[in-house]
């Protein structure tokens, strides 16, 4: 019998978290956003690069391309819920089960011929056909290895940049190691594009860049106030700009409206949720297909999520256009996945004071390993240091047989209760 998939798309609000009036603007961003990249792919007028998530997409901006992020993909298979039933399929062609449910749930996709495009964009049939694939290594190697997937089946160049991991303090050989990198692959993209690479053009859209990652970093620290604008669940849905719209004008404009709504909330005394009681930081990947599920679970027992490493992850404050190169090569080398444990845990420390923090939930993602921090003794040592309560949800970030609904909501009641207790 054919699998009928069927699409329910993550609402801007659910029973108990407040709408943010600026999501209207949102969608259609994205709408656009989508919508172009099918064009140019169809019509061959612009080159289409794939990138990942924290790859250097100010480079290919700059050389003309229209630039697609499969993990945002993958996502959107998670929040569909859609993920689960195609990972199976990447399993059958020698994916394991234990890797990256990201990259399976894709390749799973890809393979059936389906994507939850269509169902938000009926025009939109498939992912766009890539000229190039451009990878780094900061997050995982698994994006290696999912884009030379892809590299293979559409015959497409691919280009990577190898970026060293578990590194404490982020010195000047590592940064100059990985803006050469970057540098000697200008030329391979300009053949590509096309397009002859202009400095100026990269150090304005490296400008943009930075200007975007403020207004970011601006947006999430309103949850510092108490009661908190805005949860980390908002913050999953609007983060997608600064995720595949950084370097445009767009996304600047964009978070210019949606902060001034929530500094208007601040000014107001409006809570994201009613009778906020406890605040909790979220450490690790989001359960996509469960976001709605556990933010109407935390509303309900009076606890904002106000805060991530996931969703601070697209704060890239080292980007300066007068030295665009080194200052991406050291943005990307200081995203908090590629970090020692010290360095963590310092991070968090500096986390759960700025923002108020009453517990932390650790998830431990089922194929994430490298965005899991509770299997090496971090939720300990932290609740022996600083006296922080701590829970470990054990899930996934896409494949839902790793979850239990009610195991995990039996931990958190009694995670909340030991808070009522303190």
């Amino acid at each position: 019998m054919k699998k009928i998939y069927t699409l329910t798309i993550f609402k801007a609000c659910d029973l108990y978290r407040k709408e943010i009036a600026a999501t209207k603007e949102l969608k259609q961003l994205m709408a656009d956003y989508y919508h172009k990249l099918d064009h140019f792919s169809k019509s061959n007028d612009k080159k289409v690069a794939w990138c990942s998530s924290v790859g250097p997409a100010e480079i290919l901006r700059s050389l003309g391309f229209e630039v697609y992020f499969p993990e945002n993909h993958s996502a959107l298979l998670g929040s569909s819920r859609t993920a689960t039933d195609l990972i199976p399929y990447a399993n059958a062609i020698g994916y394991s089960p234990e890797i990256c449910s990201y990259l399976t749930a894709d390749i799973g996709a890809y393979l059936k011929k389906f994507t939850p495009l269509t169902r938000i964009y009926p025009t939109i049939k498939s992912v766009p056909r890539p000229d190039v694939l451009v990878f780094n290594t900061n997050q995982c190697r698994e994006v290696q290895d999912w884009f030379g997937w892809y590299a293979n089946e559409f015959k497409a160049p691919l280009v990577g940049i190898s970026t060293p991991r578990n590194v404490g303090e982020v010195t000047n050989t590592q940064i100059t190691f990985i803006a050469k990198q970057m540098e000697e692959f200008i030329e391979i993209l300009e053949k590509i594009s096309t397009i002859k690479f202009e400095m100026d053009e990269l150090k304005k859209i490296v400008s943009l860049s930075r200007e975007c990652s403020d207004l970011w970093k601006k947006v999430l620290d309103t949850a510092a106030t108490i009661p908190s604008p805005l949860t980390f669940f908002d913050g999953t849905i609007q983060m997608g700009p600064a995720v595949v719209l950084r370097g445009t004008q767009q996304a600047v404009d964009y978070y210019k409206i949606l902060l001034a709504e929530l500094q208007e909330r601040v000014e107001n005394h409006i809570g994201a949720i009613d009778d906020e009681h406890f605040r909790l930081y979220w450490e690790g990947m989001p359960i996509w297909g469960r976001l709605k599920h556990y933010s109407e679970l935390f509303a309900s027992l009076k606890v904002c999520v106000v805060a991530s490493t996931y969703c601070n992850s697209w704060i890239f404050s080292a980007f300066n256009e007068k030295d665009p190169f080194k200052s991406m090569a050291k943005a990307y080398s200081e995203i908090f996945i590629s970090r020692s444990d010290e360095y963590k845990e310092i991070y968090l420390k500096k986390m759960i004071n700025y923002f108020k923090i009453d517990g932390i939930l650790f998830h431990d993602a089922k194929t994430c390993p490298h965005n899991t921090n509770s299997r090496y003794g971090m939720p300990q040592r932290l609740e022996g240091e600083i006296e922080i309560p701590t829970l470990i949800l054990n899930g996934d970030l896409n494949d839902l047989r790793c979850l239990s609904d009610e195991q995990s909501r039996t931990s958190i009641e009694a995670f909340i209760e030991q808070l009522e207790d303190r």
